[in-house]
């Protein structure tokens, strides 16, 4: 019998030897993506950054601000060629669990309402909208609006 077996799935600190693969997925996935210096600041700053390896490949990221009480999640991507395979979800239980082991009792975070994918992901795990940021976020044209979601962090399920 011939087993095959998967390469490991990795959660790992981000670091500075992952802003290359970083900036490519973020050139992927957004029209108007964050540069090299908004994540060099970041986890300068001290914010919690983790990647998600598989195989030593790339395919995910978070960065999470942690305050007294509540996390901010300020960003969360996944490869283009890797959405829809559950790697935005094991972002999430792990951006959950490391606010959570921060102290904080919830997470904040703000989405493009025409995200829809990323709406339905935090929609599963409990996310609500408690109000809207008018004009946040830069468009093709103009400005679009942030949905601002959150969710209280006891047990994490989904």
């Amino acid at each position: 019998m011939n087993a095959v077996l998967e390469p490991a799935v990795e959660m790992l600190p981000m670091s500075a030897w992952d802003l290359d693969d970083i900036g490519r997925i973020e050139l992927q996935v957004y029209s108007h993506p964050w540069s090299r210096a908004n994540f060099t600041d970041s986890i300068g700053s001290g914010y919690s950054g983790w990647v998600c390896r598989v195989g030593g490949e790339l395919v995910g990221y978070f960065v999470l601000m942690l305050a007294v009480d509540e996390a901010h999640l300020l960003n969360l991507s996944v490869a283009e060629k890797r959405q829809g395979f559950g790697f935005g979800a094991r972002l999430l239980r792990h951006a959950m669990d490391v606010a959570r082991r921060g102290g904080a009792g919830t997470l904040l975070l703000e989405v493009r309402p025409s995200n829809e994918r990323a709406l339905a992901l935090y929609r599963h795990f409990g996310f609500r909208q408690v109000g809207v940021r008018r004009a946040y976020y830069p468009a093709d044209i103009g400005r679009e609006d942030a949905l601002v979601l959150t969710r209280a962090l006891g047990e994490i399920s989904a």
